[in-house]
Order: structure tokens, then C-alpha cells, then sequence
């Protein structure tokens, strides 16, 4: 038993998965053969070539432009510049380009106009003026999104948040943060660690994704198991409406019953209510002593065993329970370099990595050990090892945090983002592997702790069959357990007309009713999060 176990200090996990620029996304797209319908593509070329084209097409589901919508011309351009300034209003094609494009590659967009507000009241301004002109707008953060929710469907204007990146506050006390949507995640860690706490959201696009923009997909993470979703750390917010009206509700307070808790709205709902300019959020107390096991287990019941015993033995410290398959274990080891097995020789059916961080070194780190070895001696651990330095914890979270990125370089893949009931989940990679067959390889791994599964599809070039054989039957086997069809990544515009295998035909009404009381002209994120047929009779 590799057992060997010791403390150390929190270094950087893990590695950014920053937006490519063009160059780079063809290159890699050539390389590795990322997932992209040729349709989409040739849409989107012949978009640029004609600004006549009204529909495109994502998957078998054709989307049409809103007619009501207007188009820019000089006198936008002219006030914009009034109110930004000429750097601020971009029209250039190649800083374009990036903003048009998700960083997969997958959705291309085709605006011809990036707005970029410094302060909240530029944001009323471009708000106000967009909603008399019919202009319809994209909020865009860092545009690390996975599921088309941050890049234009046509000809949107695009409003980048980057400029708007300063830390406005920190409470050495409460541990209270309030800064504007554009910071950088990863900056946002550093300045909090500095102080002494943790930000209680980590992801692996942090060196791009910005706060305001987790904070409109409600992103999820590795640290969701310990300090629980955004919904509960977001203390208040600060957001502008379709009409350019700013609702001021940055509290930061813990405890505030007084009436609707209307941040709630925004926190999830993808832009589609209203641009976030501020954030205040609770961050937890920095603690001192952290450990990282990577365990193997024969099957996905033992890794369910597993996690039973450890909310159980290790629940005050546990921080992160992550899960993933041999499947998803070759795919890392033969597509990244320097990545080892760490419990080689081996493949093992499953892995498990397990986080704990706590405040007493010695305590946590004996609780850990004996937690594994008995029960190693009872068969349910099959082999494991305990992180003895920082380089070690940074190998083990590598290897599930690359599953992404060697997934992109081993051939085409589609990606599921999904909560199902523990027992079932990977009853769905299992049936997905009896229903595809070979060469398509079937890889499921996630957030064992909070229910959450990555459904990840390879196969060696994208076909239009093999997505006929996923889609719907995906989105059908979800629905029949219960299950949410976006976990963590949002609907964007891939899901938008997926929403009834999740929730309820009253439910989607209420979501629409919603949206038509506070942006009735529909100009907020236009044909995403909501069934097509119903914004576009917004």
C-alpha cells in the first residue's frame, strides 16, 4: 500500500484553459479534430459573405433570426464613441473574431460591433440605447463557456465586461468581497488567498473566466462539495436591466428576509435578465492544512461506498470528491505529456481523488490514513496514495483536470454536462457504450460529491449518425431519472430547446413570463436558455 502520507501547502492546482486566439483554434482544430458540425461552419462562412442570411444552423435544429431586431449603423457607431470613447468601440475583424467564436470552436457568431463599458453607467447607457434602437446585445465575461451562452448567433453586439475588473472592497473580518463582474477568477484567488481566505468557487478556465460571468451561469466546480454552490455565496449583486435601469442589490449582509431575494434571478440565468456589473460574495477562512489521495476501485458501486464513508469519517474536512473512469484515465495518459499513472502498473476500472482540508495538520492527516487503510483492509480501496508535496498534489489534480484537454486531442467529441441520482449515473456511460459501439469511445468522469457526470463521446471525426444515436436519447434517459440535463454548464444555445427534458411545459412559461416582464423586447442574449419558438415570439 502506498499510504505514505503528509501535509503540505496549498499551491496552484491546476492548469488554465484559456481561450485559444484564432490562430491557435485552427491549428488545434486541424491537429486534433474538435467536434464541429460542417454545417455550422459553412453558415457561419456564408453569414460573413452575405448579411441577407436570416437562419443558421446548430445540430438538426435551425435557428432564425429575430426579425424585430435591428441592424448597427453609423449613427450607433457614433454614439457608442460618445459614450466609450473610440478605443472602446471595436469593429476591428480580427479582435473580433475571437469574441465571435466559443473557445471550442463549436458556435461562430458574426457580429461586427464589441462594446467595451468601464463603469455601470456606461452599461445603462449601451442598455438604454440598445433596447430604443431594438438592437439585441451578448454579455460576454471571459467566453470560456461550453455550451454557446457567450458568442453571438448572428449579428448581436457583443458587450465585453473586461474592462470593468477592480476589487472595490475586502472585509479582513467578514470575509466579504465585492468587486465588478469583469475580474479575472484566478486574480480574484490570489487577492483572497493574500488576505488570508479562499474564493469558494475553482475552475479550471479561472486564468480567463470572469466572476461575472460564473456568476450568470451559477458555475459549479471542484469546491461545490465543501462551500456549496454560488446561490449561497453570492451576497448580493449589482445589475443592469434591458431598459438601462441599474438595480442596486450589493448587499452584504448574511441575513436580509426583506422581501424577494431577487439576486436570485440573475445568479444562473445567462445574461438573459440583465448584465451583472457587481458582485459581493462570502468568502470562506483560508485553512492551513490540505491533503489529496487518488484511490482506485474495482467498480462505480465501491466508488459510491466511498463517498458514503467519507461524508461520513472525513465530512468536517472533506473538500473536493472527484470520480473518473479507466477510459478517462487512458485518454490522459496518452494524450498529455509528462502525466504518469500514479499507481502504476496498472489500469484500475475506476479512480477516485479525495481532497480534505482542515486546520490541524496532524490531526487531519492521521484521520485521513486511517480512513484509508481500514478501508483498503476491507477491500473497497484497492490500491491508493497520499500526496507527500506540492508536486504530487499538482500531478494528481492534473490528471483529472486534463481530461478535457485530452479529450479534445484524441478525435471528435460531444460533450454532456448532467446530474443524475448517485446510483444511476454511470448506468448511462455504460448504456451509452452498448448502444454506440466501436471505434466511438464512451469516457464518463465528474463530480462524484454533488451528482454531477461528464458524458464525454470520442469518436474519430464527427458524424452526423453517432449524434443521431446520443441526441435525444441522452437528454430522454435523463429526463426519465429525474435527472437535470445541465448540471454546471448552463443552457446557452445548445440546450435552449432541450429545457422540457428538465423542467416542467408551467415551469418554462413562468421562466418566459419572466423574461418578457424585464426585457419585452427580448434584446438580452437572444435564442438562448429559452425554447426558440417561445423568445422568438418575445
Amino acid at each position: 500500500m502506498r499510504m505514505r502520507g503528509s501535509t503540505f501547502n496549498r499551491g496552484r492546482r491546476f492548469t488554465s484553459l484559456s481561450p485559444y486566439t484564432q490562430q491557435q483554434r485552427q491549428n488545434f482544430q486541424q491537429s486534433h479534430n474538435i467536434l464541429i458540425d460542417s454545417r455550422v461552419l459553412h453558415q457561419a462562412t456564408s453569414f460573413l459573405r452575405s448579411s441577407t442570411l436570416q437562419v443558421r444552423f446548430y445540430g438538426s435544429a435551425p435557428v432564425e433570426r429575430i426579425p424585430s431586431f435591428s441592424e448597427i449603423n453609423s449613427k450607433d457607431i457614433g454614439y457608442f464613441k460618445s459614450i466609450l470613447g473610440e478605443n472602446n468601440v471595436i469593429q476591428d475583424q480580427d479582435r473580433l473574431q475571437p469574441a465571435n467564436t466559443d473557445w471550442m470552436h463549436k458556435y461562430q457568431g458574426s457580429s461586427k460591433l464589441m462594446l467595451l463599458p468601464r463603469s455601470t453607467e456606461e452599461v445603462s447607457h449601451i442598455m438604454r440605447y440598445c433596447n430604443s434602437r431594438h438592437l439585441a446585445i451578448v454579455p460576454q465575461g471571459g467566453n470560456t463557456g461550453l455550451v454557446g451562452g457567450s458568442v453571438p448567433v448572428f449579428d448581436e453586439v457583443i458587450v465585453n465586461m473586461s474592462q470593468m475588473n477592480k476589487i472595490i472592497s475586502f472585509d479582513k473580518v467578514s470575509g466579504i468581497l465585492v468587486c465588478e463582474a469583469g475580474c479575472i477568477l484566478e486574480n480574484l484567488e490570489s487577492y483572497t488567498d493574500n488576505e488570508g481566505f479562499v474564493m469558494p468557487l475553482d475552475l479550471g478556465a479561472k486564468g480567463s473566466c470572469q466572476i461575472g460571468g460564473n456568476v450568470s451561469t451559477n458555475a459549479g466546480g471542484l469546491r461545490l462539495v465543501r462551500y456549496g454552490s454560488l446561490h449561497g455565496n453570492v451576497l448580493g449583486i449589482e445589475a443592469v436591466l434591458a431598459d438601462g435601469t441599474v438595480m442596486d442589490m450589493l448587499g452584504t449582509l448574511r441575513k436580509d428576509n426583506t422581501g424577494y431575494d431577487l439576486k436570485h434571478l440573475f445568479i444562473g440565468s445567462e445574461g438573459s435578465l440583465g448584465i451583472v456589473t457587481k458582485v459581493s460574495l462570502l468568502t470562506p477562512p483560508k485553512l492551513s492544512a490540505t491533503n489529496v489521495a487518488f484511490l482506485a476501485c474495482n467498480d462505480y458501486l465501491s466508488c459510491q461506498k466511498l463517498l458514503i464513508e467519507a461524508r461520513r469519517k472525513l465530512g468536517e474536512v472533506l473538500s473536493a470528491f472527484e470520480f473518473l473512469d479507466s477510459y478517462a484515465m487512458n485518454v490522459v495518459l496518452n494524450n498529455l505529456e509528462g502525466v504518469r499513472n500514479p499507481l502504476p502498473p496498472a489500469v484500475h476500472n475506476f479512480y477516485v481523488l479525495i481532497e480534505t482540508t482542515g486546520s490541524d495538520e496532524s490531526y487531519d492527516r492521521e484521520k485521513l490514513e486511517t480512513f484509508l487503510f481500514r478501508l483498503m483492509e476491507s477491500g473497497l480501496i484497492l490500491d491508493g496514495v497520499v500526496a507527500q508535496d506540492i508536486n504530487q498534489v499538482s500531478s494528481f489534480w492534473r490528471i483529472r483536470e486534463g481530461i478535457p484537454e485530452a479529450l479534445m486531442k484524441s478525435g471528435a467529441v460531444y460533450k454532456y454536462d448532467l446530474s443524475l441520482p448517485l446510483e444511476k449515473m454511470y448506468d448511462l456511460v455504460d448504456e451509452m457504450r452498448a448502444r454506440l459501439g466501436h471505434p466511438v469511445k464512451v469516457v464518463g468522469y465528474g463530480h462524484l460529491g454533488d451528482s454531477n457526470l461528464h458524458l464525454n463521446i470520442t469518436s474519430p471525426k464527427y458524424d452526423d449518425d453517432i449524434l443521431a444515436q446520443i441526441e435525444p436519447f441522452v437528454y430522454e434517459w435523463t429526463s426519465k431519472h429525474r435527472g437535470s440535463i445541465s448540471a454546471e454548464h448552463g443552457i446557452g444555445l445548445m440546450k435552449a430547446n432541450k429545457i422540457y427534458y428538465s423542467k416542467s411545459p408551467e415551469a418554462v412559461q413562468l421562466m418566459v413570463s419572466i423574461k418578457k416582464m424585464m426585457d419585452p423586447n427580448g434584446i438580452l442574449n437572444p435564442y438562448k436558455v429559452l425554447p426558440h419558438s417561445l423568445s422568438a415570439n418575445n
